[in-house]
């Protein structure tokens, strides 16, 4: 490919997104490079600190609950109190927990603080998809979604290396450096980052004399049959991380044919995520997520046809592409039908629908392994995913038109954030404007012009 080619296609790929986003971004990146503890938590309790696989086991699901507590804590959090003091508090306590965790010695209280260490660090990501919604403008949200998506694989890919050198000196010196890195962006969110959150709704537009509350999300049955789906989406894609290295173990494949294999998901996502975005943006997001669903799916039941490490390579290939065009595709959704003034509360119980089932993941390997082998498991990986395709296709056949971008607070009416000096150095090409994916034109086309105003 020609090097101006290349040049035009990165250009297009970050034009037209604000200010804002791209301190956003940098706030994820730099947060994703410091995540050693999540990498070395069980070699750390294990070999360090000599507590058995099973201490270790429960210490990760206290990780996890906590996450799973948090997200809809936070998401409340992110609604009522705003975007920026959210991302506040949830990357200083972070930090503060992070740092704390390294000083533990006592079995109990290492079980507790990692208990609020999921809560801390799960608790960042309501604010970060709510405030990302509010700043993108609806036409680009994919590809902002994507490009964050990006940045979280490259920062994980880069502390990952990191993590192994880093344990080898010292794993306190780990901890004591994710807590610094992620002071640097609680920092970065206080400086450069104002609050988004959207002015009140006008009467006119529906919904603004209707409360959100978790109750609504909740009631909202079109959102949470969503939620339900990404559960299972997400169920499927777990299973790259805790039923694969299980079952390549009970097949006499080494930890290192393992690495082998699942580093080619980090490498492929790095090296896609941007081009396949650019190729998906303006796409059905019906027919991605419907495609992505079976290839998640049948990714993992070809799983059981690998009988050598370049096939198991082959098979992280497929459910990988799925992963790639599902992440930007799925939280674009879920920003579609949120009502503006409930973004947080909606995005919290997205969030919990993947931290839910990176705790159910376990167990269902497990027990599925144990009791009928591995095949059972890369099979029901593909009734899973199949079962989630179905349910997207049925889900999708009427939904709203993409509401309009929503006025920030502290933007004066009748101005645009991206007429603002903050915004006005990214405003796109006024061709930009005009464009409408493919999913809006269909809805627009079959006449569905109902707004998402569930109550």
């Amino acid at each position: 490919m020609p090097l101006a080619t290349l040049r035009r296609a990165a250009r297009e790929t970050v034009s037209g997104l604000p200010r804002e986003f791209w301190w956003l971004w940098t706030s994820t990146l730099v947060n994703r490079l410091g995540a050693f503890v999540a990498t070395f938590m069980a070699l750390y309790l294990t070999l360090d600190r000599g507590y058995s696989a099973s201490y270790a086991g429960l210490v990760a699901a206290l990780h996890g609950l906590g996450g799973v507590i948090s997200s809809l804590g936070a998401g409340v959090m992110t609604d009522r109190f705003g975007r920026r003091p959210t991302l506040l508090v949830a990357q200083a306590s972070t930090a503060v927990s992070v740092a704390l965790l390294g000083f533990m010695r006592d079995p109990v209280a290492i079980a507790a603080v990692a208990f609020l260490v999921g809560m801390a660090s799960n608790a960042s990501r309501p604010a970060v998809q709510a405030m990302m919604a509010d700043i993108v403008r609806p036409e680009d949200r994919i590809r902002a979604f994507s490009l964050n998506y990006w940045a979280i694989n490259l920062g994980f890919a880069v502390s990952s290396m990191a993590a192994g050198f880093i344990a080898e000196f010292s794993y306190l010196a780990g901890f004591l450096i994710e807590a610094g890195m992620t002071l640097a962006c609680a920092i970065l969110v206080f400086v450069k980052l104002p609050e988004s959150r959207p002015a009140e709704v006008p009467a006119a537009a529906g919904d603004a004399d209707t409360p959100v509350s978790l109750g609504t999300v909740l009631r909202d049955g079109r959102f949470m049959s969503v939620v339900g789906l990404s559960f299972l989406v997400a169920l499927i894609f777990q299973q790259g991380y805790v039923g694969l290295p299980v079952a390549m173990g009970e097949a006499g494949f080494t930890p290192a044919d393992f690495g082998m294999a699942i580093a080619v998901n980090g490498v492929l996502i790095v090296a896609l995520q941007i081009p396949v975005t650019r190729f998906i943006e303006h796409r059905d997001p019906r027919r991605l997520l419907v495609v992505s669903s079976l290839l998640a799916g049948y990714g993992f039941g070809l799983t059981a046809f690998a009988g050598s490490v370049g096939v198991f390579a082959l098979t992280v290939c497929v459910w990988t592409l799925a992963e790639i065009v599902n992440a930007p595709t799925q939280t674009g959704l879920v920003v579609r039908l949120s009502p503006a003034r409930g973004r947080g509360r909606y995005q919290g119980m997205y969030t919990m629908s993947w931290s839910v089932a990176a705790l159910v993941a376990p167990v269902m390997s497990g027990f599925v392994i144990d009791r009928f082998g591995a095949a059972w498991l890369w099979g029901l990986c593909a009734v899973i995913g199949t079962a989630a395709g179905a349910g997207y296709a049925v889900l999708m056949r009427r939904l709203p038109d993409e509401a309009p971008a929503e006025q920030p607070a502290g933007v004066p009416e009748g101005v645009r954030a991206a007429d603002t000096p903050e915004g006005r150095a990214d405003r796109p090409a006024a061709g930009d404007a005009a464009r409408k994916t493919a999913g809006e034109a269909a809805a627009a086309a079959a006449g569905d012009s109902a707004r998402d105003t569930s109550a």
